[in-house]
């Protein structure tokens, strides 16, 4: 009987080069930071696992409730849906980057104050949606506030409170430019 010898099939490479890392340079909440990542490691993971910023939340993992949204350039994206290596040269900012040292950001006040925060898993990604639309039109109507959200979903509050805290954000930002 001849002896088998194993020859490793075509995608076997490409699964080995998966496990490698990739380095990978970006902004991140106004710092530079350098690392190395498998380059099929979602954002999400990134940050939550390897830099240990648990503010952005993951709960669908399908890109469906918004939950993980960091703003990429000034726009929400999913972290679950991005890959890491996808944010190399680019400038990333967290929940954790909005507030200004101890204090909350008016946004992040304004939530508070209104009370549209309950269980806080949703919290995250509707101040980092809220900080992209405010930062693109500081006067926005109800219509392009719901539009603003709609890639959000809140299952606690009901987005009465939601609106309402959004409104006085924008009218208090407003006052101070």
């Amino acid at each position: 009987m001849k002896k088998r010898t194993s020859r490793k099939s075509p995608g076997s490479k490409r699964l080995q080069n998966a496990e490698q890392l990739w380095p990978l340079r970006f902004t991140l909440n106004g710092r530079k930071v350098q690392a190395r990542v498998k380059p099929t490691q979602t954002l999400l993971d990134f940050l939550r696992l390897e830099l240990e910023l648990t503010g952005t939340k993951g709960a669908c993992l399908e890109g469906e409730c918004g939950s993980c949204y960091v703003l990429v350039d000034g726009r929400p994206m999913n972290s679950c849906l991005v890959l890491a290596p996808q944010v190399q040269d680019r400038k990333v900012l967290t929940i954790e980057g909005v507030s200004r040292g101890d204090q909350p950001d008016v946004i992040q006040q304004k939530f508070i104050e209104c009370g549209a925060v309950q269980c806080g898993y949703c919290t995250p990604g509707l101040i980092m949606a809220a900080e992209a639309l405010l930062a693109r039109n500081p006067r926005p109507t109800r219509e392009e506030f719901l539009a603003g959200l709609e890639g959000n979903i809140c299952r606690c509050t009901g987005y009465n409170t939601i609106l309402r805290a959004l409104q006085e954000a924008a009218d208090a930002m407003g006052m101070k430019r």
